[in-house]
């Protein structure tokens, strides 16, 4: 089969087009060659957590790949057959795991047999999904289309450290649902979850009053719990969902150095 030609710079031009084409062609077996990759990025080229999408994927998959290095502004990519089993992936630096997950999750959720993916690297850092909104966002409209998984997360990684762990369990399934979201109905609740890492609880605690009192001036009531995360770093998040009768949305925000709590809550 010829492979496809992507242009990397598309769109936005960031790493998503890039994760994108990985996991279409692990999917449907498709060769592919992507040229100019986050070309629109600072610096362009692929970065460490970009590699590890690629190279883990390579794995999942006994893919063929060419321009696998820091910095590569192309690469090409022939996938062979999605293999399930148990796999462990070190990013090495604060990259995103979720990221990196997102890419491997439905060529194995698609495959012929269980498996458990155990991601190292940043849970919670700037631009990409938290380990919060994976589990609480992202998985419940994953299960709304027919597909299994459950995450755990044992060690929070917080920019720049990094250093925490996720864990994937995923089942397989042959077919996926269609997932009709027309109209979301009126809000039910908003929940959230204001949380610290190597900090004081009293941090989480601010940041919950602080949420509290900016959505009580818009007439809503919230349900925060609090939580303390085992973390090799500091970090703090503040992370609400609002449910609606036939959809939900999430938000969060990120603590960083300098950064008041009260400032963590108002992002979210």
């Amino acid at each position: 089969m010829q492979a496809l030609k992507i242009d990397g710079s598309f769109g936005e031009g960031g790493g998503q087009i890039l994760r994108t084409s990985l996991t279409l062609s692990a999917v449907t077996n498709t060769p592919f060659e992507i040229f100019n990759i986050r070309a629109k990025r600072k610096p362009p080229g692929l970065r460490p957590q970009h590699l590890q999408a690629v190279t883990a994927l390579a794995k999942i998959c006994g893919a063929e790949v060419d321009g696998t290095q820091v910095g590569s502004l192309s690469i090409t990519f022939k996938p062979a057959k999605v293999t399930p089993g148990d796999y462990l992936f070190q990013i090495g630096t604060a990259g995103s795991v979720s990221l990196v997950l997102q890419t491997l999750f439905l060529p194995l959720a698609l495959a012929d047999a269980p498996s458990r993916v155990d991601i190292h690297g940043g849970t919670h850092v700037p631009f990409s999904p938290c380990f919060h909104y994976l589990k609480l966002q992202w998985l419940t409209y994953l299960k709304a289309l027919g597909l299994e998984a459950e995450l755990e997360m044992p060690k929070a990684g917080f920019y720049p450290r990094g250093g925490g762990e996720i864990i994937a369990t995923i089942s397989p399934k042959k077919e996926i649902r269609p997932l009709i979201l027309e109209e979301r109905g009126k809000l039910k609740i908003v929940r959230g979850i204001s949380a610290v890492g190597n900090l004081p609880p009293s941090i989480a605690l601010r940041q919950k009053e602080q949420a509290e009192r900016r959505l009580s001036q818009e007439g809503l009531t919230c349900h925060i719990e609090l939580e303390d995360m085992p973390a090799t770093a500091k970090g703090t998040m503040l992370l609400l969902i609002g449910e609606f009768e036939r959809s939900q949305c999430c938000y969060y925000g990120l603590w960083a150095i300098g950064k008041r709590s009260e400032a963590v809550a108002d992002e979210a």
